[in-house]
């Protein structure tokens, strides 16, 4: 049996080791300016949303290459917890084949519906890292995305990621804070 103490230290471990994944909202951060720039442009919202998901495509690699950089670790073999962080990152595929929709029916939706996608999945990294700013994020963003996406003309879409950029700036502040806190602790 594993005691509640025991969670607690395995999040711990993970939230150092990992430190709170700093490495992929530096990315992200970086992905969603170049996406800001790419809906500034005076294309169609379908020919913005289809450079977007090009764009995205980066966001693996990039994460890795800051993991080097701040030196984070992916993965904590001797932490049984490891496992979840990858398979929370794959829930937010499951909301593709609707971001897929909107895209197919409702380009001008699109951007919105990516961010909102983007914001919730940062939802359950609040427990996984034991950091609340994620879950304060998630609900910032997510919301944030949709009150922009129906409030704004066509012509000013850009504003759905220029917000996630400083969102995601914002949070990257946020847990590294935390995981200051965390490694002191550790």
């Amino acid at each position: 049996m594993v005691l509640e103490k025991d969670f607690i230290a395995l999040r711990l471990e993970l939230s150092v080791k990992a430190k709170n994944g700093i490495d992929f909202i530096v990315a992200a951060s970086i992905l969603w300016s170049v996406i800001t720039v790419i809906w500034m442009q005076p294309n169609p919202p379908g020919r913005n949303a289809l450079f977007t998901l090009i764009v995205g495509g980066a966001m693996l690699p990039l994460a890795l290459t800051f993991s080097k950089i701040f030196k984070t670790n992916w993965k904590v073999k001797s932490n049984p917890l490891q496992p979840l962080g990858l398979w929370l990152n794959f829930a937010q595929l499951f909301y593709f084949p609707f971001l897929f929709f909107v895209y197919i029916k409702q380009p001008q939706y699109f951007i919105m519906t990516y961010g909102i996608i983007t914001g919730a999945h940062f939802f359950p990294y609040a427990w996984f890292y034991n950091v609340n700013a994620y879950a304060v994020m998630a609900g910032v963003i997510a919301f944030g995305c949709m009150f922009i996406g129906l409030n704004v003309t066509v012509e000013d879409l850009y504003l759905i990621p220029l917000f996630i950029t400083v969102s995601l700036v914002v949070l990257s502040l946020m847990i590294s804070v935390s995981y200051r806190k965390n490694k002191a602790i550790y």
